[in-house]
């Protein structure tokens, strides 16, 4: 529910009518304008009766918000979130964030080597799995602690900030600690325990949707980071499970202006676990950027072939660049920049 007040409403009014909605369990976020002061309420609003509100001659408007998510609201939040990343900004119109790196960290010489040749060709961030979630129990699961170690020093060496994806509450600190942008996979999008405990961690964090979630699910776990105390989500469409089998998974590419409609949140693009063939994530790279993402995070490999994971979907350093150069063109034309 949003409640707006006049301007020239009194403090004490305010200080008031904050301690009577928190009082009924709602979390009250308050954002003082020009010409108005508008609370968010936070919680079950569906006890508030709309009149008994509008009855006071502080309040100028009230209106129910349809969505079940608040925090991630357009409606609430007008203006696009930038979300800093070690120095860097996505979202809004920064420029269109490259991510790159391997799907999996396999050893410090061939991540340091990956990351110079992504870095070379116009990434920004280094992208590498040090634990993974795999399907199969017998399929390589990642280095753990020392293909963290391995990222940080990749990091050490290009000045790369890295990403990776977090699977449990009790790596939460080592992570912090050598981890740039955070991810939560599309297995973990509700695992809210997780959620709620990287809400509380001063790191961004790169949400990925859900094999089958609908967008709304997929906001409503952003809003259970952001409603534990972080603001900086940026949210990642990596494909949805459906019937086809050609691609890996299918590619939502609607997702983007939708999302752009209903939150401020950052969006990017992952067009290798979307299609699950190197030769089609150009393609859906330029798209995603035509459509309006605010990145891409892809998978490259110097030797795909010799790959633990996800090598079919990997780009080689050269077909990288050419996408890089590609991209670029794709968002000047739409007016950013890359």
């Amino acid at each position: 529910m949003i409640i707006t007040l006049k301007k020239e409403t009194p403090q004490k009014e305010i200080t008031r009518l904050i301690g009577q909605f928190e009082s009924r369990g709602l979390r009250v976020n308050l954002i003082q304008g020009v010409n108005y002061n508008v609370f968010g309420l936070v919680g079950d609003t569906s006890h508030l009766d709309e009149r008994m509100i509008l009855s006071n001659q502080w309040v100028d408007n009230v209106q129910r918000v349809q969505a079940p998510y608040k925090l991630a609201n357009r409606m609430f939040h007008p203006e696009d979130t930038i979300v800093n990343v070690a120095g860097i900004p996505v979202g809004a119109s920064e420029k269109v964030v490259m991510i790159a790196g391997p799907c999996v960290v396999e050893g410090e010489e061939i991540l340091c080597t990956i990351a110079e040749e992504v870095k070379k060709a116009g990434a920004v961030m280094l992208r590498g799995g040090a634990y993974k979630p795999r399907t199969s129990p017998y399929s390589f699961q990642g280095l753990g602690t020392e293909g963290i170690r391995e990222l940080a020093a990749a990091r050490e060496k290009t000045g790369l900030p890295v990403v990776s994806e977090l699977m449990s509450i009790d790596r939460i600190e080592e992570f912090e600690e050598n981890v740039d942008l955070i991810q939560i996979g599309a297995r973990n999008m509700q695992n809210f325990d997780l959620l709620k405990a990287v809400g509380k961690v001063n790191k961004p964090v790169l949400l990925k949707r859900g094999m089958s979630a609908t967008i709304e699910e997929w906001i409503m776990s952003a809003e259970y980071i952001m409603s534990s105390g972080n603001p900086n989500v940026i949210l990642c469409e990596r494909g949805i499970r459906t019937f086809e089998k050609y691609t890996r998974n299918t590619m939502d590419l609607a997702v983007i202006p939708l999302i752009r409609e209903k939150t401020h949140l950052p969006i990017i693009i992952d067009p290798s676990h979307a299609t699950g063939d190197w030769k089609l994530v150009k393609a859906v790279s330029l798209a995603a950027v035509a459509a309006g993402a605010d990145g891409l995070i892809i998978e490259c490999h110097t030797k795909p072939e010799e790959a633990l994971s996800d090598g079919m979907q990997s780009l080689k350093p050269e077909k990288y660049a050419e996408l890089v150069r590609d991209a670029r063109r794709v968002a000047q034309a739409v007016g950013r920049d890359l």
